[in-house]
């Protein structure tokens, strides 16, 4: 007898639903959800860089009050793994709709918060801890947002179509720092100077509430995933998935961490505010104006969104490990001129650093959720692709802007990032290759056999 969806009907041969208006809909929701989730993560990211050091650790000095805002945005990724245990735990047993709205509200909440939050200067040391607790819990919601997402979309997608399906919620990432950024640099025009620092900065994070009433509403309205579906209604949920994860699959956990920890330790250069500060700040080898960097990084998130849906779509064509590899040369190619164009102190060549280095940053993000996905076996896919992708964001983007200031401040040189990254960068290629191109592969609770095979890159 053949598993049906809850709308009535049937599942494809790949656990996929038929109707293309359910598809259309599943598109529409990962991609507000995301962005919805993300504008509120970069937001924070980009005040650590900009304001942060001066309100809430003043009293450490501007060398290490900036080093210590940056650990804040590192800390929340320890948590990460938390939030991705917890809902890789509830979305394998229960759904990945329900955690999908639970950490759209919990984000946008510590979000709406913080922009409520006083000052070292009105409260004293409470202020840094508040902020430290309200990052925290952003930390939760990231880790188990983007499995959630990920699986809704490549498992209602068509077989042949799962990369450019999954792109949606990778766009969302940089549509988020899109949001973020132009908020950012529209609210340093309208408030310049003093006015930005007292409150200019808040109103940012206070509009979160507007994004967490859409994003709540389009969720709402989204179908449970086809595949958890049908394992409901096998009776095939796994009581305690993550232990089985880590007993079978541990390797391919490690692994696929490592493949996002190269792209996201490069990411967070502009996301986690590393570029921001570096190019703005006053006693440094650029100091450009803060409007003129918030809106050269709003302009690179663009072609960041434009190259991670080309991915996705060439993922579906050259295969995802095919299209990663090419990622990893572009990205790798654009570190070394990075620097040396945002030095220039010329706004618009730091704009163009920054596009040339999201075309590579792209190629390695929007094949990402295809190929996570079908990385995992069914009944632990939303416990590996959450868990996988928190880990290496603790090995990547966590402490990147601390360690890519800490090593600016002790060389007095650029050139030390560069090669900082460049290694990550290297890192996320070998774990590449040491990994199976499965695009494809049945998704479906049946084919967990075939879906527990066939791996890595050293199986015949």
């Amino acid at each position: 007898m053949s598993a049906h969806h809850p709308n009535g009907g049937p599942l494809t041969p790949t656990g996929t639903i038929a109707s293309s208006a359910d598809r259309r809909r599943v598109a529409i929701a990962t991609v507000v959800g995301t962005t919805v989730e993300w504008y509120d993560y970069f937001i924070y990211a980009s005040a650590a860089g900009l304001v942060f050091a001066q309100l809430y650790f003043e009293p450490a000095g501007p060398g290490l009050g900036t080093i210590l805002s940056f650990l804040t945005v590192g800390i929340s990724f320890l948590f990460r793994p938390l939030g991705a245990f917890l809902a890789g735990h509830f979305g394998d047993r229960f759904g990945r709709r329900i955690v999908l709205v639970v950490t759209l509200i919990l984000m946008g909440a510590a979000t709406v918060l913080i922009g409520l939050l006083p000052t070292y200067a009105q409260i004293g040391a409470a202020a840094p801890i508040l902020l430290i607790v309200l990052r925290i819990l952003q930390g939760v919601s990231a880790g188990g947002e983007w499995g959630g997402a990920v699986l809704m979309a490549v498992e209602h997608a068509p077989r042949d179509r799962r990369g450019l399906y999954g792109a949606m919620p990778q766009i969302g990432v940089p549509i988020g720092l899109l949001l973020a950024s132009a908020m950012l640099a529209i609210m340093n025009a309208v408030f310049p100077g003093d006015a930005f620092l007292e409150w200019g900065w808040r109103i940012p994070f206070l509009f979160s509430i507007v994004l967490i009433v859409v994003g709540y509403w389009v969720r709402r309205r989204v179908e449970e995933s086809p595949v958890f579906t049908e394992i409901a209604e096998r009776k095939e949920r796994t009581s305690a998935p993550v232990v089985r994860l880590f007993a079978r699959f541990a390797p391919l956990v490690v692994l696929a961490a490592l493949v996002f920890a190269g792209n996201n330790a490069v990411g967070y250069m502009t996301t986690g505010g590393y570029v921001q500060n570096y190019a703005t700040n006053p006693d440094g080898p650029v100091g450009l104006d803060r409007g003129a960097v918030l809106w050269a990084v709003t302009a690179s998130s663009v072609t960041w969104l434009v190259s991670t849906f080309i991915a996705g779509w060439l993922s579906d064509v050259l295969g995802r490990r095919t299209t990663y590899i090419i990622g990893w040369v572009a990205q790798g190619a654009a570190l070394f001129a990075l620097f040396p164009l945002v030095n220039t102190g010329s706004a618009a060549l730091l704009a163009l650093g920054l596009i040339l280095l999201t075309i590579g940053l792209g190629f390695t993000y929007g094949p990402q959720s295809a190929w996570y996905s079908e990385m995992f076996p069914a009944s632990v896919r939303f416990s590996g692709v959450s868990i996988s992708y928190a880990i290496g964001a603790i090995l990547g983007g966590a402490f990147a802007p601390t360690i890519a200031q800490w090593l600016q401040q002790t060389t007095g040189s650029s050139t030390s990032v560069t090669w900082y990254l460049v290694g990550m960068t290297a890192v996320g290629l070998v774990a590449t290759l040491l990994l199976r191109d499965r695009k494809g592969i049945n998704l479906r609770p049946t084919a967990e056999a075939e879906q527990s095979e066939g791996i890595y890159a050293w199986e015949r």
